[in-house]
């Protein structure tokens, strides 16, 4: 193919394909991955070991990326030879591809010290999203756990572990944790962090042996006689450049490929970049100094030799155990300042040697650390070395160099964000955070993008602005791309408008719109929702699914009572449980196990943890409490089956109280219903999460039938006009109740009406999400070699509708 190949689909080598597109490269470009995913943000790992982690969520770019920018991805072409004579590179399938540049971007393998016994297949490590699928199901049978490590990664292995319910203990080698980034005191206090956490911590522990018994892992033997039992080992021992392609090629290298100041190796034609690339002596393991030496690569392939790197001074921004942490330079150089308070764990130091700032510690308490890694990086000269730190934690965004990084995730720099800002009219956090990547990665220098915008522009455009903040498009300029071409899948609006094709983060609120516009009309495609919409069932901490079947009101039967235990029963359901919602809950069932259990439950399952309508709880009401004013029974159940099926652009929860008493704590639901002397009050917008939030007075109506209308036309005015993710209780604030009131109430304009007719029509197309799976519809249970057509949602096969007009006549 000629151009540029690059060997490697990591965080290297994506920041090559994108730094040479935006260096104005034009020629071909290849990336060839041996992984059968397209590059991910490995630094993100651990979120796979937490409730809810999806791997999907991890993926640098979307698929369409690759398309709008010329780069031709290649998944699970693993490549064997390097054909310098020829300029080609060959891959495990025998063929041949060619370039006129090549990139080698093979980054690392997990290191794995040669203890006897190490080599069992029941040792994990811990670098892959497949490493973690691994631990979390080998937790699930875990008594006591060991993580061999204790840097960066082995922590958030041990984190990790904790959250899937196992003791663990984490065993060092060094005299303190994390030696790379923190010197022994601060090693110190980050033990007590971790011990605080229920994590167990050996340091100055020297493994000689895995020990097993009865087939599997059983514990350590150390050097100094003593043991520690454990029957799951995850080793996080550090990391090792993966030369052998370079060195088979004939790649001059040492520990890592060796590269000169533009990056490129021993022959002019192959560049290297990342965790595999050694630069003056120094193999980087951060991410910073990837894109610097992506920039620097990229420019040089484009013909800009002035480039240069010249290293960089190690910075990592962290979040450790849930402690934030900062480091910079050398920790562990004598001399400088510190100040710390062992009680609340903070921890701040400024290194400073003949006269220069040459490291930082800041832990706890990273203001400022903007400032303080400026210093580091620049060597800055320091007088006062107190003075110094005291001034860096009241540093104000303007007081910051322009050389300053401010998001170390991704090697963003505050003169970078100030150029995106001036050359592309940016004015909200979004727009930075979408156009330069800075913030999404841990997030920590999010507050640090808003002062800068703020300080630049003057008060920041509003966060929520923007559905896509890629493009700068707004929900309203999505939806009308929407309604005037027709559009009927969240694929279609990419290709539209490109909304969800630079990052992917807004194709879960395209996906709504979408269907909202098209009252359920729409083509649904499963990539484009959160896990828990994608599989109907929410997904749990150690990898199984909950499913909780719709019972409408509370109010059940035997005959429902019995599929559901029998199901229990057949597929081995751990835990069986009543919600707070009076539903009941199958709790630990596996993934593979849900198709099945849907058929044979036969009862709606999918609303329980999606972005739709979840349950309207009630009380018993007037027919069996002695202080019950109403039927509250038979109007939950009402609303309930009157909105079953409908997305929204946040979850919505409901409540019916017979009477003032409130015992379906109706007063707190984002729809609430009160029987009171004469009629019901509707109220809107409660909370009873983090923070509560009574409901406002929609308003006081007679009967039922009232209750139902009233209700439906503010449901469906909070679907076309919430932005996405925004529950009742922020919408009903930002809007304003006086607003809500004149459009739901005031039927003399028309718009109550057509409210409920909008919300009739997409509720008629609804359809449980099992028997859409019956009739074709793309799943995610599919095989991935049969991708069939993403089904059209529309109306169930009976033609039954549903109305909220007075009249009962049906909508066509």
């Amino acid at each position: 193919m000629s151009g540029t190949v690059i060997i490697g689909g990591g965080i290297a080598g994506q920041a090559v394909a994108e730094r040479l597109r935006e260096a104005g490269y034009d020629k071909p470009v290849a990336m060839l991955c041996a992984e059968s995913r397209p590059p991910y943000d490995r630094v993100k790992l651990a979120s796979l070991l937490e409730p809810g982690g999806d791997p999907e969520a991890l993926q640098l770019r979307p698929d369409t990326w690759y398309e709008d920018h010329a780069v031709d991805l290649h998944l699970g072409v693993e490549v064997t030879d390097i054909d310098r004579a020829a300029r080609a590179v060959v891959t495990a399938a025998g063929e041949r591809i060619t370039y006129d540049t090549l990139v080698v971007a093979t980054g690392s393998t997990a290191l794995v010290p040669p203890i006897p016994g190490i080599d069992r297949d029941d040792v994990l490590v811990f670098r892959t999203p497949e490493d973690c699928e691994a631990m979390v199901a080998a937790a699930a049978g875990t008594t006591r756990a060991c993580v061999l490590g204790g840097g960066l990664l082995g922590l958030e292995a041990a984190r990790g572990l904790v959250a899937l319910g196992v003791q663990t203990t984490v065993v060092h080698l060094m005299g303190h944790l994390m030696e790379r980034q923190l010197d022994p005191f601060g090693g110190s206090l980050l033990t007590g962090k971790m011990q605080e956490l229920s994590v167990e911590v050996l340091v100055d522990r020297n493994t000689h042996e895995v020990l097993s018994a009865d087939g599997r892992v059983s514990g350590l033997l150390f050097t100094d006689g003593s043991t520690l039992d454990c029957d799951l080992l995850v080793v996080c021992a550090g990391i090792r450049p993966n030369t052998a392609l370079a060195r088979a090629a004939g790649l001059e290298c040492e520990r890592g490929v060796l590269v000169d100041d533009n990056l490129r190796t021993s022959d002019p034609h192959v560049f290297s970049v990342g965790e595999c690339a050694q630069h003056r002596g120094v193999v980087y393991g951060l991410v910073a100094p990837i894109f610097e030496q992506a920039k620097v690569a990229a420019r040089t392939i484009a013909g800009d030799d002035a480039a240069g790197y010249e290293g960089t001074v190690p910075s990592a921004a962290l979040k450790v155990m849930g402690v934030d942490l900062v480091t910079a330079g050398d920790p562990m150089a004598d001399g400088g300042v510190s100040v710390a308070d062992p009680e609340t764990g903070v921890y701040r130091r400024l290194i400073v040697s003949e006269g220069r700032a040459v490291g930082a510690i800041l832990m706890g308490d990273t203001r400022g650390a903007e400032s303080l890694v400026a210093m580091v990086t620049r060597g800055a000269e320091v007088d006062d070395p107190l003075a110094a730190l005291a001034a860096a934690a009241e540093a104000k965004a303007s007081d910051l160099p322009d050389d300053a990084q401010v998001c170390a995730c991704n090697g963003v720099s505050k003169g970078d964000i100030l150029t995106a800002i001036r050359e592309k009219g940016l004015r909200a956090p979004s727009e930075v955070r979408a156009c330069t990547r800075a913030g999404t990665g841990c997030g920590q220098c999010k507050p640090l993008i808003a002062e800068i915008v703020a300080a630049e522009v003057g008060e920041a455009t509003d966060e929520a602005t923007y559905l896509c903040p890629c493009r700068n498009l707004t929900r309203e300029q999505v939806a009308a791309v929407i309604k005037e071409r027709g559009l009927r899948s969240a694929g279609e609006v990419a290709e539209a408008c490109g909304a969800g094709r630079d990052c992917g983060a807004c194709k879960p609120g395209v996906a709504y719109l979408v269907s909202l516009i098209a009252a359920n009309r729409h083509r649904e495609e499963p990539h484009s929702r959160f896990i828990n919409d994608r599989v109907h069932a929410n997904i749990q901490k150690d990898g199984t699914f909950s499913v909780v079947p719709r019972i409408y009101g509370g109010v059940t039967t035997p005959d429902e009572l019995r599929r559901i235990a029998d199901v229990a029963e057949r597929y081995e359901v751990p835990m069986v449980k009543i919600t707070g919602g009076q539903r009941i809950d199958l709790l630990g069932v596996k993934k593979e196990h849900l198709p099945a259990m849907w058929q044979e439950l036969g009862m709606p399952c999918g609303h329980a943890y999606a972005k739709a309508i979840r349950t309207v709880k009630t009380c018993v009401g007037a027919e069996f409490c002695r202080f019950g004013i109403d039927n509250s029974i038979d109007l939950g159940i009402a609303l309930e089956k009157a909105w079953e099926g409908l997305y929204t652009p946040h979850k919505v929860k409901g409540a019916v109280s017979g009477c003032p008493r409130n015992c379906a704590e109706a007063l707190v639901k984002d729809i609430g219903v009160v029987a009171v002397e004469g009629g019901w009050e509707i109220l809107v917008g409660g909370a009873a999460g983090s923070t509560v939030r009574r409901g406002d007075l929609l308003a006081r109506v007679d009967t039922a039938e009232d209750v139902v209308k009233v209700s439906s036309t503010f449901l469906q005015y909070y679907r076309e006009h919430a932005e996405y993710l925004e529950r009742t209780y922020d919408f009903v604030e930002r809007v304003g109740l006086d607003t809500i009131k004149a459009a739901v109430l005031d039927e003399s304009t028309g718009e109550p009406a057509a409210l409920r007719e909008r919300l009739a029509l997409a509720r008629a197309a609804a359809r449980d999400p099992w028997e859409a799976a019956a009739a074709g519809a793309r799943t995610e249970f599919h095989d991935l070699g049969e991708d069939p057509e993403p089904a059209l949602v529309g109306p169930p096969a009976d033609g039954s509708m549903t109305s909220f007009e007075d009249d009962d006549k049906e909508i066509a």
